[in-house]
């Protein structure tokens, strides 16, 4: 009896650490930005456009792995070029909510390594 709770305990603790992919397709943050909420992810890809402010705290660009685009706030001081291949890691958020449709999904930049 105890032999079969405890493998039925280890069996729904891996189901649920298995559930949150913290390595999604872009697309699949957009088709289901709930999930992600306030979750951090890494997403990898190209740098399509950047935009920064010298003397500004915040700066944004955005990546494109090929299933998507997605914006990326960074508060630190560099802004990767356009053409630079990213892994990004970042706290997925909206600025609204609007009929059950995110507005404003972006990542908030905790850490970015560059791809050679």
């Amino acid at each position: 009896m105890i032999a079969r709770f405890s493998v039925l305990a280890v069996a729904a603790v891996l189901l649920c650490a298995c559930g949150m992919n913290t390595h999604p397709r872009i697309a699949d943050i957009r088709y289901n930005p709930g999930r992600y909420q306030n979750h951090s992810v890494t997403v990898n890809g190209v740098v399509t456009s950047s935009w920064g402010v010298p003397l500004m705290p915040v700066n944004l660009y955005k990546v494109n792995d090929g299933t998507g685009e997605v914006t990326v706030i960074s508060n630190h001081g560099t802004v990767p070029t356009k053409g630079a291949r990213v892994s990004v890691k970042g706290r997925v958020n909206d600025i609204a909510t609007v009929r059950g449709q995110a507005v404003g999904l972006h990542l908030e930049e905790e850490k970015v390594h560059f791809k050679y």
